[in-house]
C-alpha cells in the first residue's frame, strides 16, 4: 500500500515553465531551411530540402485539419485561423530542424521540431497561442512534458482553439457521439488493472459501457520503463488524449506514458 501511494505521488502533475531554449538539448538538429509556405496548422514546405524532404511535419502537436484534397473531409473548427497563425510565425523565415525520435513518416515528411533564428520554438508558440493540442507517438515523446504545460497555459486562457466547444475537454460520460474523433477525457479512474498482458483503466463500474483506456503489452512496457505502475491510478483523476474508438464503450487505446496526465484532487 505504501508503495502504491508512493509511486501515485510521483504521477501528481507538475508544470514545468517551457523556455524557448529548454526543448533543444534532447533533441538532434537535422539542417537548416527556409520555409516557402504553410498548408496548414501544423504543416509547412521548406526550401532547399533536407534529406530529400521538403515537407514538414510539426511534430508533437496537432492543429485543427483542412481537407487538402480529401474527399468529403470535413473543415475542422478554426483550422484556416490555425494555418494563418502558423504562416505569420514561420512563412519566409529562416528555420533549424531538430528531430526527436523517428525523423520522417510514411508520408514522406520530416518530424520535427522548429525553432527561427531568433530563437523562438514554433510549436510551443503555436501551443501558447491555442492553435493546436500536444499530439505524441511513442516514437516521438521527447519535450511533450514543456509541451502539455504551454497547452494548459493556453486552455487556461481560453486562447485560440480552446474558446471553441468542438475542443472542449470531455468527461467520461459524454462520449457516445464522439467515436472516430481525436479528444481529451478528464475523470476519475474507478479500477485499474492488468488482464492477460493488457492494462485496463475504468471510468465507470461496468466495463462492458463505460469508457475505458487500454494499454497493450508493448505500452506497458515503457510505463514499466517510466517507473508507472497501472495499478497506482486507481483513484486518480487524470487527463488522457487519443482517438476514441468503440470497443464495450467508448476507448482510448495509449501507446506511451504521455498520454495521461496525472491531475491533483480539486480544492
Amino acid at each position: 500500500m505504501i508503495r502504491r501511494l508512493l509511486i501515485a505521488a510521483c504521477l501528481l502533475l507538475t508544470v514545468r515553465a517551457a523556455t524557448a531554449e529548454e526543448p533543444w538539448d534532447s533533441l538532434r538538429p537535422i539542417g537548416e531551411a527556409t520555409v516557402v509556405s504553410t498548408v496548414d496548422g501544423d504543416t509547412v514546405v521548406i526550401e532547399p530540402a533536407l534529406l530529400g524532404y521538403e515537407e514538414v511535419r510539426l511534430v508533437g502537436i496537432q492543429a485543427p485539419k483542412l481537407p487538402l484534397g480529401r474527399k468529403n473531409f470535413p473543415t475542422w473548427p478554426l483550422a484556416p485561423e490555425s494555418k494563418d497563425a502558423l504562416a505569420a510565425l514561420v512563412d519566409g523565415q529562416r528555420v533549424t530542424l531538430f528531430a526527436g525520435q523517428s525523423p520522417v513518416d510514411r508520408h514522406g515528411r520530416h518530424l520535427a521540431h522548429l525553432r527561427r533564428a531568433d530563437g523562438l520554438w514554433v510549436q510551443g508558440e503555436m501551443l501558447r497561442r491555442g492553435w493546436a493540442r500536444v499530439y505524441s507517438f511513442p516514437d516521438n515523446r521527447l519535450v511533450v512534458p514543456d509541451m502539455l504545460a504551454l497547452e494548459r497555459e493556453a486552455r487556461t486562457n481560453g486562447a485560440g482553439i480552446w474558446s471553441h466547444p468542438n475542443y472542449a475537454v470531455r468527461g467520461p460520460d459524454d462520449l457516445g457521439d464522439l467515436i472516430g474523433r481525436f479528444e481529451i477525457v478528464e475523470g476519475k479512474v474507478v479500477a485499474a488493472e492488468v488482464h492477460k498482458g493488457t492494462g485496463y483503466l475504468n471510468f465507470g463500474e461496468d466495463w462492458r459501457s463505460d469508457f475505458t483506456l487500454v494499454i497493450r503489452k508493448r505500452a506497458l512496457a515503457l510505463f514499466k520503463e517510466a517507473g508507472i505502475d497501472i495499478a497506482a491510478y486507481a483513484g486518480q483523476r487524470i487527463r488522457a488524449r487519443g482517438w476514441l474508438k468503440e470497443r464495450n464503450g467508448p476507448m482510448i487505446e495509449v501507446t506511451h506514458p504521455e498520454q495521461i496526465e496525472t491531475l491533483a484532487p480539486p480544492s
